[in-house]
């Protein structure tokens, strides 16, 4: 998840521009995203390693309303495998034939459950900030991999808000400096955990 140094993963608008912007234009090494509606990544070879190594990994994506409607629906296709969107309603003209997304309307325990079963031993990414808050809230999330884009957007769509188990207290991320963007691997504790040590 890419978000801004003042905890932003979008602007007012809603728009992931600005965050978004060191995919784009961080580096000459460039990507192909893949999916039904490829991107041409261009970033610093730093930020692609990383970018790999996460995304290799990936069997299947769990996302929110809003980050689909964002992107489109990615085209029918996501680029990192079967999405399942958590929403209360299935948009108009979806399903869609041919499509690898899928529509979850009975919760975020069903989302997860049917996400997982779709990656097949892989991991499942993340996208959207509300889905994440979600996952954090149920103890459902094992690691939180964040983008720090070197912008500060002032207002918009925070990641961090609506949490019910703050403080909470992560592991000792993982830090990898790229260009114009700083990637942080946390892997995420219970409260159990967090209790026992």
């Amino acid at each position: 998840m890419t978000m801004s140094v003042d905890g932003f993963v979008a602007d007012r608008e809603g728009r992931v521009g600005e965050v978004m912007r060191w995919y784009m234009a961080s580096g000459d090494t460039e990507l192909q995203t893949g999916g039904d509606d490829p991107m041409t990544l261009r970033m610093s070879e730093a930020s692609a390693k990383h970018f790999r190594e996460l995304t290799a990994d990936l069997g299947a994506v769990l996302t929110g309303r809003r980050t689909f409607d964002t992107a489109g629906g990615w085209g029918g296709n996501h680029a990192w495998g079967p999405a399942f969107v958590l929403t209360h309603q299935v948009p108009a003209g979806w399903p869609r034939p041919h499509s690898s997304v899928s529509f979850v309307t009975d919760g975020l325990a069903s989302a997860v459950r049917q996400a997982k079963a779709a990656a097949a031993g892989k991991s499942v990414g993340v996208h959207g900030a509300d889905t994440i808050q979600q996952l954090l809230n149920a103890g459902l999330l094992d690691e939180l991999a964040l983008d720090v884009a070197a912008v500060i957007l002032g207002a918009g769509v925070r990641l961090f808000d609506n949490l019910t188990g703050a403080p909470a207290e992560w592991g000792t991320p993982t830090v990898v400096a790229g260009v114009g963007v700083t990637h942080l691997r946390y892997g995420v504790r219970s409260r159990g955990e967090r209790e026992a040590v």
